[in-house]
């Protein structure tokens, strides 16, 4: 495995000293966004297709420093009804032609969500139980078969047409794949170029277990994102894990995405790289800071030290 890190985090510096900051961190890759919710401004799709030198300059520069590109991101929600989901679903389509034209074969991307039914104009995610009320089923059906199927056939096939071997879609919340049950039910019907971009943090704070997601998904993680997360004791206790307090408002939360060893010591760490090793993924880990109980140079440092510390080379 191979330590790169989401460069989001560094969306106040300039293209050039934001690579000379990754070069003194140690790290080996980049993974950069190519649009959707990102507002950083290192590598966006729709400049580079644009500008064929800028791109030529951008990638010299990538390779003067001796980095590679980890995977190309568009975190998004092609599948909102509004304005926002065409918007993505365009810059969705054009950080996959990038990374067809630059060779890059993993796309890093959210499987989308959708309305529960037709005319509804905000994305609904249901996670309650399908068997009630009655009308629950066909919510389900709608936003699978009628909206996130024909979707990612199309994308699948876009993929296909340039080069693009592997999309990683992360398990977040509030999208339709959270989990690796809903990437199956996905990748069952598009076919095996979706898989995992297998985020930790995120199933930590829903109650499973890492180490045994990686297990049940064994070649269909395609990425893997280095983030932590804390379950703060006395407050879950009380109020659950369902959490709606803004990030920022670390004190008062359930639970907080912290530095890399902060939630879980090394040892877990050890362990959890140990097994995504084992099943069969061997490619790059990628620190995505998210801690807002630290500084962000504190929370970079310390991450990277504890995933040098444990990745599976």
């Amino acid at each position: 495995m191979k330590l790169s890190i989401c460069t989001d985090v560094m969306g106040d510096l300039s293209f050039t000293d934001m690579l000379d900051k990754c070069v003194k961190l140690g790290v080996e890759g980049i993974e950069m966004t190519g649009g959707g919710w990102s507002r950083a401004p290192h590598f966006r799709a729709d400049d580079l297709l644009a500008d064929k030198g800028l791109l030529k300059t951008k990638l010299k520069e990538i390779e003067a420093r001796g980095l590679k590109i980890a995977a190309l991101n568009c975190s998004a929600n092609p599948l909102d009804p509004g304005d926002m989901g065409k918007r993505h679903r365009k810059e969705m389509e054009q950080t996959i032609r990038l990374a067809g034209e630059i060779g890059i074969k993993t796309i890093v991307t959210m499987s989308g969500l959708p309305e529960a039914a037709p005319g509804d104009n905000v994305p609904n995610w249901l996670v309650y139980t399908k068997s009630w009320p009655d009308e629950m089923p066909e919510r389900d059906r709608y936003q699978w078969e009628d909206r996130a199927f024909p979707l990612w056939h199309d994308l699948v096939k876009l993929a296909k047409e340039v080069g693009v071997e592997k999309y990683a879609l992360e398990n977040f919340s509030a999208m339709l794949v959270w989990s690796p049950e809903t990437l199956f039910r996905l990748r069952n019907e598009v076919g095996a170029s979706v898989g995992m971009n297998l985020d930790p943090s995120h199933l930590m704070w829903m109650g499973a277990d890492p180490i045994a997601s990686a297990r049940a998904l064994g070649p269909a993680i395609h990425h893997c994102h280095g983030k932590d997360t804390r379950i703060e004791r006395g407050l879950a206790d009380v109020n659950g894990l369902l959490e709606l307090k803004d990030v920022t408002d670390v004190a008062n939360r359930s639970w907080n995405y912290v530095a890399v060893g902060a939630g879980h010591d090394l040892q877990w760490w050890k362990e959890f790289f140990s097994v995504v090793r084992m099943v069969g993924y061997n490619g790059w880990v990628s620190l995505e800071m998210e801690d807002f109980t630290m500084s962000t140079e504190a929370g970079i440092q310390s991450s990277i030290a504890a995933l040098q510390a444990t990745i599976s080379r």
